[in-house]
């Protein structure tokens, strides 16, 4: 597929930012409406960032001499700058997690399968990327539109969870559309989201359980209850998740079949005291 054919995106600079952000005070071991369930799953989500979009930023970067478009490749230049800033700001997020005991349990099972990745092919590196892309896309989706996920989250990581939210939705197609304009297909495609949602589904089933043991809400029926009824309630993890998910299976799949950047125009507008704009990195 050429990339002509392969994108379907709308022009736009992608916006590197800087959040005044202040975690010197730390926040509660339940900062997410007092929800012990849905604090460590989102937790769990933070301790996989600083490795994980780490990998990110190494995937996309390597087809960087590959591509041909300038457009693309500014967009390539400003996607490692929006997640070498979510990765700064989540590192200094799990300190406070470690200083209240928690603790990143299959870091070296995660930093391996990055070591592994090295010997595999810029495109199964992007696919790869693609697919974490996408389950980040679905989660920040979820985030900006469903009042019931982080709308009653305590001050700061309301802002810090928005603002991720924000920028991952308006970089959720440029390791989709590097991926195509080198040529990648539809079969490695799918075959490496499934091996994604394997390993995602694990990562985060097995982390959200140690974080839930260590902070000492493991064993209690009310973690479960909230866990119950954030995952199968309307409009809550699986209700919302699964179409989304399923969506990614389409031969014309494209991330922006989902046009939702209309979600991150307010909070930017109305939040503007609260970042500072970098510009394009000029990486090249």
């Amino acid at each position: 597929m050429s990339h002509a054919k392969g994108m379907d995106r709308t022009s736009r600079t992608l916006q590197v930012r800087q959040l005044k952000i202040d975690f010197s005070h730390g926040f509660s071991r339940r900062w997410l409406g007092g929800d012990a369930f849905r604090t460590q799953l989102f937790n769990a989500q933070s301790f996989s960032f600083p490795i994980g979009e780490q990998y990110f930023i190494d995937s996309v970067r390597a087809a960087l001499p590959l591509l041909t478009d300038e457009a693309l490749k500014a967009e390539v230049k400003g996607f490692i700058g929006q997640e070498a800033s979510h990765r700064h700001l989540h590192t200094q997020f799990n300190a406070q997690l470690n200083a209240q005991g928690l603790s990143y349990l299959i870091e070296p099972f995660v930093s391996w399968r990055v070591r592994s990745a090295a010997r595999l092919s810029v495109k199964s590196n992007l696919a790869i990327t693609m697919a974490y892309e996408h389950f980040t896309a679905i989660f920040s989706d979820a985030c900006l539109s469903e009042t019931s996920w982080i709308a009653d989250a305590e001050e700061p990581l309301k802002t810090l969870w928005t603002w991720h939210s924000i920028e991952e939705t308006e970089h959720k197609s440029v390791a989709f559309d590097v991926y195509h304009a080198i040529g990648g297909g539809y079969v490695a495609r799918i075959a490496w989201f499934i091996y994604v949602s394997l390993l995602f589904a694990f990562d985060t089933t097995v982390q959200t359980l140690h974080c839930l043991y260590r902070a000492g809400e493991l064993f209690k029926p009310a973690t479960w209850w909230q866990g119950l009824r954030y995952c199968l309630r309307p409009r809550g993890l699986i209700w919302f998740t699964l179409p989304h998910y399923l969506a990614y299976f389409k031969p014309g799949f494209k991330p922006w079949d989902r046009d939702n950047l209309h979600l991150t125009t307010h909070w930017l507008t109305e939040q503007a005291g609260n970042y500072r704009a970098l510009g394009r990195p000029t990486e090249s």
